[in-house]
């Protein structure tokens, strides 16, 4: 027998021992392919992992932590491969709940079918005082045009519709819902809103952005027992696909209590890093007890604001510094003026608060560095602050230098690079697509990217996302070689930006977002290895069991 083999079978005839005498001091998981960044962003590879009171001990050889904790029980990883646990550091933790409640129209690729979900759901619930719902994309249908509250009315004439757009910057309703929120000729659009109307000037039934909020004020809340059971279905979410720690776009004061309340009582299964829902009535009761950098051993966090400086690309209410190139006389919508945008950067980060600002077009984005540059120019150490672009969507070449400048986080969700591609060029044209989904230039100058999915308008899986990074192609390989493709990401900038990178943007970095002797001991098992896979297969990946801080909150099995 050779010496080693000999030294690891006295190891674990000691273990046994150990075992049988009640020592229990922590646990090692072997025979596991672990790979991990050290806080360097050098990529380390592992086979066994050593952890005790929810933290990391240390990771390395069997051998090797078998010799130094030979109190440790062990626990057979059966050859899988082991990642840290995934951080989203764009995503919407109750959006993705409330889905689970209502009706969900995502992936649906036809007005009639569309309007077939809407007869379905409200013949099973009767009872609803509204039909809700998310999810609906006309880009996905073949007309390719916004739907009307008369394709409602067809199906549900006699109670009220509200139908998000699938990112969350348009509704659809039907005429109901229109009398209820007694909408009219003429009724003003808001700043940063449209109603859209038909030519005799009556609204359709589609609102983008601001104008939504027409609707949503005569919609009846949900009640506490509803949002409760749409945590904990996020949370069985999140788990399942391996995501440990998400970084909340948007977060109120009651959203806020429920996160502290499943903290508190042991529910919370995953790190929430919440954004304040800007810098109004919600920052002014909220920021009394922030910025709060840690909660229950770092579950919760809330030290930054997300603000929306404009819409989407989808539903045409990204503001674009020209019109649209398929829509001439439109180039979407600024919510606020630069001097009201101004205003609110400072305030938020004036109280300390990160600033995590929401740009997709190219006007947003040059809007929304312009405020930062004015808050360096007003305060003093703002790049310690790690302020975030969230979407980076579309920016000028001549702007993404400033990113740079104002050591700006580029928060982005790679997914939507694959998601647009069927409409992206036809909205900002082939001039506008230099600046447009540009990783690698972000990359190259030193940006960090933060990456995410903005769940629930893209899948809550991750490894889409990671796969989106590698290949700039939809789930069927589409379009060869790649969605312009010299911005894919390698693997380790993918795996980086949803592990260490992302635990940067939260401030994070020494915590979690890698596996290093101290940190919390938050990792996934997954069925295959991700850096060996063909790229092709990236999405495919399941997620076998999810770890947080040492404890398991999700089997595959």
């Amino acid at each position: 027998m050779r010496a080693e083999t000999l030294f690891v079978t006295l190891i674990l005839v000691l273990f046994m021992s150990c075992a049988e005498s009640g020592i229990d001091n922590g646990f090692i998981i072997h025979n596991i392919n672990g790979y991990t960044f050290n806080s360097a962003g050098e990529l380390n590879r592992f086979e066994a992992i050593g952890i005790k009171d929810g933290r990391i001990v240390e990771t390395g050889t069997s051998a090797l932590l078998f010799q130094n904790y030979p109190g440790y029980r062990l626990v057979d990883g059966e050859g899988k491969s082991l990642l840290p646990g995934l951080i989203d550091a764009h995503a919407h933790v109750m959006g993705l709940g409330v889905r689970g409640l209502d009706l969900n129209l995502a992936g649906i690729r036809s007005l009639e079918e569309s309007i077939e979900a809407v007869r379905r759901f409200a013949a099973e619930n009767p009872d609803r005082e509204w039909i809700t719902g998310r999810g609906w994309n006309q880009v996905l249908w073949g007309e390719n045009e916004f739907p009307a509250a008369s394709d409602l009315d067809r199906v549900v004439p006699d109670r009220p519709v509200y139908l998000t757009r699938v990112d969350g910057h348009a509704a659809w309703v039907n005429s109901e819902a229109l009398r209820l929120a007694g909408i009219d000729q003429d009724t003003p659009n808001l700043q940063g809103g449209v109603i859209i109307r038909d030519a005799d000037g009556a609204a359709t039934g589609i609102f983008v952005d601001a104008a939504m909020r027409y609707i949503l004020e005569v919609i009846p809340d949900k009640t506490a027992e509803d949002y409760e059971l749409a945590l904990e279905l996020a949370l069985e979410e999140m788990a399942r696909y391996g995501i440990t720690s998400v970084h909340d776009a948007s977060t109120d004061v009651d959203e806020w209590a429920l996160y502290r309340m499943f903290a508190d009582s042991g529910k919370l299964t995953a790190r929430i890093y919440a954004m304040v829902a800007g810098t109004g009535a919600i920052f002014d009761e909220m920021a009394k007890e922030g910025p709060i950098r840690s909660y229950a051993d770092d579950l919760l966090s809330l030290r930054s604001v997300k603000i929306s400086a404009d819409g989407a690309l989808g539903s045409r209410g990204a503001a674009l510094l020209e019109d649209y190139h398929d829509d001439p006389g439109n180039n979407g919508l600024l919510f606020y003026t630069q001097d009201e945008l101004n205003a609110m950067v400072l305030k938020g980060a004036s109280a300390g608060f990160q600033m995590n600002i929401h740009a997709i077009g190219d006007a947003a984005n040059r809007q929304v560095l312009n405020a930062f540059d004015h808050i360096n120019q007003k305060l003093d150490n703002q790049d310690l602050m790690r302020h975030r672009i969230e979407h980076a969507q579309v920016v000028a070449p001549a702007d993404i230098p400033r990113f740079a400048e104002l050591g700006l986080i580029a928060s982005i969700q790679q997914i939507h690079a694959t998601s647009d591609m069927n409409m992206a060029k036809d909205r900002v044209g082939p001039e506008r697509m230099k600046g447009a989904y540009a990783w690698q230039s972000f990359l190259d100058q030193g940006t960090i990217i933060a990456g995410g999915s903005d769940f629930p308008v893209e899948h809550v899986n991750p490894f889409y996302g990671l796969y989106a990074a590698v290949t700039r192609q939809d789930h069927g390989g589409m379009p060869p070689g790649g969605w312009y493709s010299e911005h894919k990401m390698s693997r380790i900038e993918a795996l980086r930006s949803f592990t260490l990178d992302a635990a940067y943007a939260a401030f994070q970095e020494d915590v979690i977002g890698t596996l290093e002797t101290g940190k919390w001991a938050d990792f996934i098992l997954i069925d295959r290895d991700y850096f060996e896979v063909p790229a092709d297969d990236i999405w495919k990946i399941d997620v076998l069991e999810t770890w947080l801080a040492g404890e398991k909150i999700f089997s595959a099995n």
